[in-house]
C-alpha cells in the first residue's frame, strides 16, 4: 500500500480502495486527506464529485497574463465545474437567488471554491469617478495572498462578460491590492455552459488573468438530499478539513483582509467602497452600515 494511503485510518483507505482504481488517484486523494485532515465523509464527497479531475481544469489565460510559476499556482486554484450541491437547488433560479443561496451557506460555499479561500464581500460597490461598478463576489486566497473576483451568470458564456470581469479585476488590483505583499488579482467567471472555442478567443484578448468555469448545484438525486444532511453538518465544521476560524487565524497575515473578511462573513451584506485611488483599507474597512 502506498505510504500516503498507509498513513490514513482504515476507513479512509477503504474509501480509496473501493472507489478509485488507479494508484495516482489514490495517492492524490490520500495526500490531500492527510494534509487537510478530511473526515471520511468529506473524503467520500471529494472523490464522488471528482475533485482531482476538476482542479486546475478551467480554461484560462493565466499562462499568458502571469509569469511562471505564479501562473501554475493560480491555475490550481480554479475548478471546472464548481459543485454547489450544498445549496439544495434543483430548478433554474434567478441570478440574485443563486447568489443569496451561496451566502446563506457561506462556509460550504467557501469550501466549494477550494482550500484557503476567505470571504471579503458580496455585491461590492466601487465609485469610479461617478460611475458605479458592482462585483458579485470578492474572495481572498489566504494561501496565495491574492484577491479573487467572482462573476456569476445564470446563462451561457458571452464574450462580453470577459471585458466586464476584466474591468472589475483591474479596479480591485488598483484599489485594494497591496503590491508589496499581495499577488496579482484574478477573476473567475461562472457560467451555465460555454463554447470552449469562443472562450479561448475571448480570453486571448484579455489583459487581466481570468478563468471561465461551469457550475452545477443539483448533482444529488432528490431521494439522497435528505441523507446528505449529515455530510453538510460535517462540512460546516471543516473547510477542506480545517476549521474556518482556525485556518484564517493561522494563515491570513494581512490584518486589513482579516478584519474585513471576518466582519463581512458575519453579516453577508453588500458594502460600498467610495474611495478614489488606492485606499487605506484600515480606514475604509469595516464597511459602513447599509441603509435599511
Amino acid at each position: 500500500m502506498p505510504q500516503a494511503v498507509a498513513q490514513l485510518p482504515w476507513g479512509h483507505a477503504r474509501v480509496l480502495l473501493d472507489k478509485l482504481t488507479s494508484r495516482p488517484e489514490r495517492d492524490w486523494y490520500a495526500a490531500a486527506a492527510g494534509e487537510y485532515g478530511w473526515p471520511r465523509d468529506v473524503l467520500v464527497h471529494k472523490v464522488e464529485t471528482r475533485l482531482l479531475e476538476r482542479t486546475g481544469s478551467a480554461p484560462s489565460n493565466f499562462a499568458a497574463a502571469l509569469p511562471a510559476p505564479d501562473s501554475e499556482l493560480v491555475q490550481q486554484l480554479v475548478r471546472d465545474p464548481y459543485v454547489f450541491d450544498h445549496l439544495a437547488l434543483s430548478e433554474r433560479v434567478a441570478e440574485r437567488e443563486l447568489e443569496q443561496a451561496l451566502m446563506d451557506r457561506l462556509q460550504q460555499t467557501l469550501l466549494a471554491f477550494g482550500h484557503g479561500m476567505a470571504f471579503v464581500g458580496r455585491q461590492v460597490r466601487f465609485d469610479v469617478d461617478g460611475d458605479e461598478l458592482v462585483l458579485d463576489l470578492l474572495l481572498f486566497d489566504v494561501e496565495q495572498l491574492r484577491y479573487v473576483v467572482v462573476e456569476l451568470k445564470i446563462g451561457r458564456f458571452d464574450p462580453a462578460y470577459v471585458g466586464q470581469l476584466g474591468t472589475c479585476v483591474a479596479v480591485v488590483d488598483d484599489r485594494l491590492r497591496r503590491s508589496e505583499r499581495h499577488a496579482r488579482t484574478v477573476g473567475i467567471l461562472l457560467c451555465k455552459g460555454r463554447n470552449d472555442t469562443l472562450v479561448r478567443y475571448a480570453l486571448a484578448g484579455a489583459p487581466a488573468p481570468l478563468a471561465v468555469a461551469d457550475y452545477i448545484y443539483d448533482t444529488l438525486p432528490p431521494q439522497e438530499r435528505g441523507r446528505d444532511q449529515h455530510l453538510r453538518s460535517v462540512l460546516s465544521q471543516h473547510r477542506d478539513g480545517v476549521g474556518v476560524k482556525t485556518l484564517v487565524s493561522r494563515r491570513l497575515t494581512d490584518p486589513a483582509v482579516t478584519s474585513s473578511s471576518s466582519r463581512a462573513a458575519q453579516s453577508g451584506r453588500a458594502f460600498r467602497l467610495t474611495t478614489r485611488g488606492p485606499p487605506d483599507l484600515r480606514r475604509t474597512w469595516p464597511p459602513p452600515e447599509s441603509p435599511g
